[in-house]
């Protein structure tokens, strides 16, 4: 369904452009408000409100404005830039604006027409509602109405206001359609809208006592994620990040991903969503798109709407938390998500920061990492938004703002790094310049559910890895030959920590490893060391000892 950019036009919120600098606008209009959302031009492109100044305001166009010229009339909304939330939203792929990127496809062919808008849900579509309440039911607002099926999955609509129920379907309906009637004349809608820029509403927030499994056994193992919390990953180019990303995408122990494609290149855009159609959730056997949504910026789209893509992914996380799911955002990459703030702060012409960056950088971002967490619901349900975050730091230099800002926010930080990628070992994790915040809460859990073993072997692992690099240096002045036989030994077996056990394979079985499977590829590991190690205090020779504790596995 296209949709006719008219709506909300009057004539105290038209105004006409002054003047055009790059993707910046400067209107005269009277009775905006910051963050209003306003089509600019004859086209009717899109566009926000970022600073109002006198008798105008500035506004920052999400489209291509070329070909707009001095004098076009600009119309407001009223309302800021918002989201369509409603069932419809699994397995979509949208732009940073919400548009319907397929659909877009469909109608303008493989290129985004400037002006043009599709609403981001299917209004025709017929879907089942099965009531959770009836008529004379007293509901609180946020507290679930009903349902109906969305792939694998019950959508949830919640109610909007308090009040008393004078009327519920009980049938199919469109979401054009009203699901029932509250007290003062109030429809039950099944198709909302939110300000992409305001968090969704929450009872209250949680401590998270579980991990967010993500597969990869360095980071179950060595540096743990919790579910509603918050990891960056910065790394050079050649680093993996993308890849690391969407193997955890696919992977990850959570119901829903929202996957967003921030700045990057469309070809890896492309293979990865060629790729994940053919793909099966290992959790539930499904297919994975099925509880996959796409937001795709890439870097050849307008810049201006990168910055709100996050948002737009954010808000539709939200959603789904909301309806008591556990949801992770992972968003690739925060590098270029900056990059574009400093474009527009600089043709907003801001005092810059360092970098250029703008002075409000770290806020921006402290602000959007807010926004995870496990919550009690409105509806007194458990959902968590967890956010995974890539950042490409240039040239690799970890001093660099954006990466300094997240380091102070995030709860988990995974260097990824060169010269790990330069050996072909992936994932790139370092293990002795990163950490996890969320270690120590999650101990119990992993001792209680998976092994009483984890934390021990997960202490040897890194007693192999400490000891090895400070025997590297020796090495290298004497030889390996120089070294005695435990010390030999010691090397061997961190070899194999690194090749077997922290070393994954994005493109066979191994790119998935279940905490079980984890627990006992590093236990063979440490068993082997030890029974290696007995032998040599018995006299038998390195070789023999070796041999002999491999054949006895």
């Amino acid at each position: 369904m296209t949709v006719q950019r008219t709506e909300h036009s009057s004539e105290h919120n038209v105004g006409h452009i002054k003047g055009i600098s790059g993707p910046t606008v400067t209107v005269d209009m009277q009775g905006l408000k910051l963050y209003d959302r306003v089509y600019v031009g004859r086209a009717m492109l899109t566009g926000e409100v970022v600073r109002l100044e006198g008798p105008g305001a500035i506004i920052q166009v999400y489209e291509d404005t070329r070909g707009l010229g001095m004098g076009e009339p600009v119309k407001g909304t009223g309302n800021p830039l918002t989201v369509r939330l409603g069932p419809g939203l699994l397995a979509g792929m949208f732009d940073g604006l919400q548009r319907p990127l397929e659909r877009l496809r469909e109608e303008t062919g493989p290129f985004i027409t400037t002006g043009k808008e599709l609403y981001a849900l299917d209004y025709m579509k017929q879907w089942r509602f099965h009531p959770l309440k009836k008529p004379g039911d007293a509901v609180r607002m946020g507290e679930r109405l009903g349902y109906v099926e969305e792939g694998p999955f019950k959508h949830y609509f919640l109610s909007h206001y308090d009040g008393a129920i004078l009327r519920i379907i009980d049938g199919d309906f469109s979401l054009n359609d009203s699901l029932g009637e509250l007290d003062g004349g109030r429809d039950m809608v099944g198709c909302t809208e939110w300000p992409v820029r305001t968090p969704r509403p929450i009872r209250r927030k949680l401590p998270s006592r579980e991990p967010l499994i993500t597969g990869q056994r360095s980071i179950d193992m060595l540096f743990p994620l919790s579910r509603g919390g918050t990891a960056v990953f910065p790394g050079g180019f050649g680093t993996g990040k993308t890849i690391l990303e969407q193997s955890i995408a696919k992977f990850a122990d959570v119901e829903i991903v929202v996957y967003v494609g921030c700045g990057e290149r469309g070809n890896e855009m492309a293979e990865m969503l060629e790729e994940f159609v053919t793909l099966t959730d290992p959790w539930s056997g499904r297919k994975l798109t099925e509880r996959t949504v796409f937001v795709v910026n890439t870097s050849n789209m307008p810049v201006a709407a990168r910055e709100a893509s996050i948002y737009t992914a954010v808000t539709m996380a939200e959603y789904y938390r909301d309806m008591g799911y556990h949801v992770l955002l992972l968003a690739d990459s925060l590098s270029r998500w900056a990059e574009a703030l400093r474009e527009i702060s600089s043709s907003l012409e801001e005092m810059p920061g360092e970098e250029g960056y703008p002075t409000y950088l770290a806020s921006r971002l402290s602000s959007f990492f807010e926004r995870a967490g496990v919550v009690e619901t409105l509806s007194g349900e458990l959902g968590s938004l967890s956010m995974i975050l890539s950042v490409s730091p240039p040239g690799g230099d970890l001093t660099e703002p954006v990466t300094q800002a997240c380091l102070r926010t995030a709860g988990a930080f995974l260097m990824l790094d060169t010269s790990l990628a330069h050996r072909r070992h992936f994932p790139a994790i370092n293990w002795f310049q990163s950490y996890s915040l969320y270690e120590k809460e999650l101990a119990p859990h992993f001792r209680e559910k998976v092994s009483p073993r984890w934390e021990e072997l997960k202490q040897k692992c890194r007693e192999v890895l400490r000891r090895e690099e400070s025997l590297r240096e020796v090495t290298e002045l004497v030889g390996i030959e120089g070294l005695q036989d435990a010390d030999r030994l010691l090397m061997q077996v961190a070899e194999r920590v690194r090749t077997e056990f922290l070393g994954q394979n994005a493109y066979t079985e191994d790119a998935f490893s279940p905490p079980d499977k984890t627990i006992d590829r590093i236990g063979a590991i440490v068993e082997f060391h030890a029974a290696a190690s007995e032998k040599l205090k018995q006299g038998v020779l390195l070789e023999e000892a070796v041999k002999t504790s491999l054949n006895a596995k």
